[in-house]
Order: structure tokens, then C-alpha cells, then sequence
């Protein structure tokens, strides 16, 4: 049994987590937030700790005892990446042997700006590292989350559905004129978290890049596959480098990524400079990730999107 300490836990993909490592019956877990508590029991084996990332106290004397620290921090709530530099430093003040940065999607962030303070932070932590080894990390990159593409139907308990420039539901999909052949790797939230548990119990080093691979498809074989999932032909939408890199979307459906950690008005002002980065960040590779967690882990078995999408999507609309 190791204790675990989860920041930002509250969140989707922490909350995913948090079900999984709770069912392990294997460690305590010490969920940090910025939130009061909400009302109701949590597992016996989980506390809610309320933490100000600001108070270098406060933190040295959470994490006392903690093996490993799981950060799920918003990056574009975080201006200058002030809480997590600062869980980061008294992770090493405290003892912590192991941390794994609040990453959880692309390979790297290339048109994405929001993602600025992952990129600040992966720096930060090479730079701890780069005379001598001060703490165990891994960024742990999945890509896309294959859940995502069922939307609007919830196919995990916590994460929301969001949309992307890959519409299932609606049979279309936008992406940049010329690249079919860009590749996007996804990846199930299940063998997301089921990776996450079993890298705890690893005895080995963890990987400082920690691909997780569910499946790496070329975009002219995702349209494929959406078209055997849910029948019919899917309306693909080719737009111009030169018009996204403006920041122009000329397409005649804009997505409306409606994740939570952005108000519906921000959502509204953003849609398209949010699609144009992400289909040009696509397009260049931001969204094929490496596997070494699959070679780390032989024998875990990873869900195939298109086994997993034809259930999700059967007797579906």
C-alpha cells in the first residue's frame, strides 16, 4: 500500500482515476483541492484535503508520507503554472519519490496555446532533473480520448463527451486539406486509468515520456471506420492551413469543445480558434503518441476504437 495524492481530483479524469484506485483496495488516497468538500461520504480510503497551491507549508505538510502525486491541474487556469510549480517543489521538499504532471491528452501542443503551461512544465521538470535525478516523473500521453467520439452518449461515468472536430454522431468530420494521412492515437479512458493503477505498483523506473497507445489511426481510416460504425457516408470537410493559421474556420459546422473547465460564453469565443489549433496541431503529429507504457505493460490488453465505438454506438441513431 502506498499513499497517492491526487490535485485537482476533483475533476473528470481524476475522479476516473480515483474509482479505479478505490476499487484496488490498495492505497490511501488524499484528494487535493481547492473546493470545500461536497456533501456526503467519500471512500473510506479516500480524504479530501481543501489546498491552497500557494502555501508552501500547508504543502510540504500534505505531501509528508505521500509516494506518489497524480496532477490533474487545468494548465489554462494555472497563469504561469504557479500552483503546479509549486506542488512540484514541495514534492521534492516532502520526500515524494514519484509525480506525474498534469498532462493526460496530446504528445506535444504545437497551435495550442491553452496548453502553454504544459509545455512550461514539462521544461520545469527537465531542468530539476538536469544534474541529477531529484523526482521520478512521466508524462503520461493518450491522445484523444476514444470516449469523445460517442458524444452526446456518456460511455464513462465521469468524463463529459466533448466534441471535437470528429462528429460520429452527425457523420462528419473537418481536418486540414492534404493530410488524410495525419495520424490521431485513441485511447479509451478505461485503459487510461487502468495504465495509471498498474504504473503505482510498477516496480520498475517510470518512462519521463509515458505513451499510452489504445490505437493510432490515419484520419482517412477513422472516416472508414466511422462509416462501418454508424452507416452511411461521413460529410468530411477539408479546410485550408493558410485559413486556420489566420484563425479562420470556413467550414459550414464549427465545434463547440464544452469541456468543463470553460464557461458556455468562453466556449462560444473561442470555438474557432480552439478547432483551428487543434486541426492544425493534428495535422503536424500533436496527436500520435508514443506506446512505452504498452511495452512496460505487455500484458494488458488495449481496447480497439473500433470495437469499442460499434458497442457504444449500437442500436444508435
Amino acid at each position: 500500500m502506498v499513499k497517492i495524492a491526487i490535485a485537482g481530483g476533483s475533476g473528470n479524469v481524476g475522479q476516473e482515476i480515483i474509482d479505479v484506485l478505490v476499487a484496488t483496495k490498495k492505497h490511501e488516497i488524499l484528494l487535493l483541492s481547492r473546493k470545500d468538500a461536497p456533501p456526503g461520504e467519500t471512500a473510506p480510503s479516500v480524504t479530501w484535503v481543501k489546498t491552497n497551491y500557494e502555501d508552501p507549508e500547508q504543502l510540504d505538510e500534505t505531501l509528508r508520507g505521500v509516494d506518489t502525486v497524480l496532477s490533474f491541474i487545468t494548465a489554462h487556469l494555472d497563469p504561469g503554472s504557479v500552483a503546479q510549480k509549486g506542488l512540484i517543489d514541495a514534492a521534492v521538499r516532502a520526500g515524494v519519490r514519484r509525480f506525474a504532471p498534469s498532462e493526460w491528452a496530446m504528445a506535444k501542443f504545437d497551435h495550442m496555446p491553452w496548453n502553454d503551461g504544459k509545455t512550461e512544465i514539462r521544461e520545469y521538470l527537465k531542468q530539476l532533473n538536469k544534474d541529477k535525478k531529484v523526482l521520478e516523473y512521466s508524462l503520461f500521453v493518450p491522445g484523444l480520448f476514444t470516449n469523445y467520439l460517442t458524444r452526446p452518449y456518456k460511455s464513462t461515468k465521469h468524463v463529459h463527451p466533448m466534441e471535437t472536430p470528429i462528429d460520429f454522431d452527425q457523420r462528419r468530420l473537418l481536418m486540414v486539406e492534404g493530410r488524410d494521412d495525419a495520424r490521431i492515437t485513441l485511447t479509451t479512458v478505461t485503459d487510461i486509468v487502468n495504465v495509471v493503477a498498474r504504473a503505482i505498483d510498477y516496480e520498475g523506473e517510470w518512462p519521463v515520456v509515458g505513451g499510452i497507445r489504445g490505437d493510432t489511426l490515419a484520419i482517412g481510416e477513422i472516416v472508414k471506420l466511422g462509416e462501418r460504425v454508424r452507416g452511411g457516408t461521413f460529410k468530411v470537410e477539408r479546410l485550408q492551413a493558410d485559413d486556420l493559421n489566420s484563425g479562420v474556420v470556413k467550414s459550414s459546422w464549427i465545434p463547440r469543445p464544452d469541456h468543463p473547465s470553460f464557461t458556455p460564453e468562453q466556449i462560444e469565443a473561442l470555438a474557432e480558434r480552439l478547432t483551428a489549433g487543434i486541426l492544425l496541431g493534428i495535422s503536424v503529429g500533436a496527436a500520435s503518441v508514443s506506446d512505452e507504457w504498452n511495452q512496460l505493460l505487455p500484458d494488458y490488453k488495449f481496447t480497439k476504437a473500433e470495437d469499442f465505438l460499434a458497442e457504444a454506438w449500437h442500436g444508435k441513431p
